[in-house]
């Protein structure tokens, strides 16, 4: 039995349709093992640079390298800079291209705090965010996209890898601020201090871009944590703890979507683990049940959080079967099951 033995119907001519040629360029890679170099991975992924919504993105941009206002550029809910390079990344967009280069050196001189990692502060003045600022899963998010935009040997980008996995092992920090990452084992002031389980999610997503030969002691220390924090709790349930007096485990978890952004879902818990070699971990079973319970009878997944109305523009509409949350599944399903 392979992947497509747990799915309803192949859904692989569906993802390499051409009218979605960002999609076609992932599918070729994720499921058909094709390199990023081969002529047809290269013809789709030129044709997304022209597509939207790629296009409509790098349109929005400033010509300095920055979109909605200069700055850090967290900024508005999902429209500031660093929104458009995490969104971008997922999208598969080619990082050689000038305007990616551009945003992704202003992402490091202007959003990376004196302490390596990145912070989420919503100024709009050219300065380095305070380290109060900086949490896990901007800097998880961010520090994956830099990485899978060809950045991993800047040593900006190292000194955010150094900051995560110091603070995760909580070996080497002077100090922790209340409001930002205020202690290790990724507590959280956005948690109320509890250990954030998106955060994690989205450190450990970064880590895993990582080849394991690069991978020093100490970050290995932090991978390590970060999975036996996930693995603390069963993945579908997500009962991880929770700060705002919460007793139940944010809807978001349960809503697999695309882009994927400061929240996580049950799916990327699924995909992350996964790229760090453990998808085939009984411990999973669960969780794979809950993900192959939710594609309809096409083999198809919907998009339950599309952030429509609040990107640049709209990618995929929401409650609709999506060819990004079928991919993300599909992805996950073939590293469980070959």
């Amino acid at each position: 039995m392979t992947w497509l033995d747990h799915v309803r119907a192949d859904p692989l001519p569906w993802l390499l349709e051409w009218n979605t040629p960002a999609v076609r360029a992932a599918t070729l890679q994720r499921l058909l093992d094709l390199p990023p170099d081969s002529p047809e991975v290269r013809e789709a992924r030129d044709a997304a640079m022209d597509t939207d919504p790629i296009k409509s993105i790098l349109a929005a941009q400033n010509p300095a390298g920055w979109w909605e206002s200069p700055g850090s550029g967290y900024g508005s809910a999902f429209t500031g800079t660093v929104w458009q390079l995490i969104i971008l990344d997922q999208l598969g967009a080619d990082g050689r291209h000038p305007q990616i280069a551009a945003a992704c050196d202003y992402v490091l001189t202007w959003t990376q705090a004196s302490t390596g990692g990145f912070g989420a502060s919503t100024a709009k003045t050219e300065e380095p965010p305070p380290p109060e600022t900086v949490m896990h899963c901007l800097n998880g998010n961010l520090l994956r996209a830099l990485i899978g935009f060809g950045h991993l040997d800047d040593e900006r980008v190292q000194a955010s890898v150094d900051w995560a996995a110091r603070t995760i092992t909580g070996e080497g920090v002077d100090r922790w601020y209340p409001s930002g990452s205020s202690g290790p084992g990724f507590a959280c002031g956005g948690n109320d201090g509890h250990p954030c389980a998106w955060g994690a999610i989205k450190e450990l997503a970064a880590f895993a871009r990582i080849p394991p030969p690069r991978r020093a002691p100490q970050l290995q220390r932090a991978i390590d944590e970060g999975v036996r924090f996930l693995f603390s709790r069963d993945p579908v349930v997500a009962d991880y703890p929770m700060g705002g007096g919460d007793t139940v485990p944010s809807r978001l978890w349960f809503k697999p979507g695309f882009p994927v952004l400061y929240a996580a879902d049950v799916l990327q818990t699924l995909e992350v683990l996964a790229e760090l070699g453990h998808a085939t971990d009984e411990r999973l079973a669960p969780a794979l049940r809950w993900l192959k319970a939710h594609q309809n009878q096409w083999g198809r997944w919907l998009n339950r959080a599309a952030s429509n109305r609040k990107l640049v523009m709209d990618i995929e509409r929401q409650g609709l079967p999506s060819k990004w949350v079928t991919l993300r599944a599909c992805t996950v399903l073939r590293a469980a099951y070959g």
